[in-house]
């Protein structure tokens, strides 16, 4: 079943859902770690790809830049594509001394300012929170694998560029208690929340707002690699809790 957005038809999406900004970075992860991938969505070239990493079935499929943009594609894998985990993997500015480039942040909650929740359904809360279950296993996938990860409360900004007469970073960091900045987690643990679905994000810090240092885009396209062995990894774990006898979900 089509959606206005996304060509694919139902059951054509797998279980778990990866999720970066950009559409060239869903190709590479696709290109790189999915065997027997196949492209089941192009329109407007937000490209989504299904395949099998270590046997298990996985998608990744971009959702663009902002909040209005992934509202619309998670809502819709979600609702009208059985998608039970969404899990972003995206970049992030630091707003702290502490994070450098390349660290991995899990997100453990995030704050904005934006409307999106309000006006999506109703909640007046400028904070929103991810599934404790999927980042549980997203944490003990690191351990594991040896990538460390730093839990923090991420900034969800509407907005890029700001002009210098509004609040800098100090507002969402001192006040807000938030370590990155980056623009879709708010909106997409809202829409889990909302269909009874899980959602987490995994964050590489590509620049600090701090210290100025910063990667390029190809970097950020093709060098990702620990937080997209981490997704992957936590993907196929969360196959199989799905699978266990008795398996119980608190969201």
């Amino acid at each position: 079943m089509a959606t206005p957005h996304n060509e694919a038809e139902r059951g054509e999406f797998a279980k778990t859902v990866l999720m970066p900004g950009d559409p060239l970075r869903a190709q590479v992860i696709a290109d790189l770690y999915l065997d027997d991938c196949k492209l089941v969505n192009s329109v407007r070239n937000m490209l989504g790809y299904t395949g099998k990493y270590k046997g298990v079935p996985v998608s990744v499929m971009a959702s663009g830049m902002g909040m209005p943009s992934i509202g619309i594609y998670s809502y819709e894998l979600y609702k009208f594509y059985d998608v039970e985990n969404i899990i972003r993997v995206g970049s992030a500015g630091a707003m702290t001394e502490e994070l450098n480039v390349y660290d991995i942040v899990l997100a453990d909650s995030a704050f904005s300012e934006s409307s999106f929740v309000k006006v999506q359904c109703g909640n007046e809360s400028e904070i929103t929170y991810p599934d404790e279950e999927l980042n549980n296993v997203i944490l003990e996938a690191g351990k594991d694998l040896g990538i460390p990860v730093i839990q923090g409360r991420t900034h969800s900004s509407d907005v890029f560029y700001t002009q210098p007469t509004q609040p800098g970073i100090e507002f969402a960091r001192d006040e807000k208690g938030c370590c990155c900045k980056e623009m879709e987690s708010f909106a997409l643990f809202s829409n889990a929340r909302v269909l009874g679905k899980r959602a987490a994000s995994i964050l590489t810090i590509s620049d600090s707002m701090v210290t100025s240092v910063e990667t390029t885009a190809e970097e950020r396209q093709n060098s990702f690699t620990d937080m997209m062995k981490l997704a992957l990894e936590a993907a196929v774990r969360m196959e199989n809790i799905s699978k266990a006898p008795q398996s119980h979900v608190t969201r």
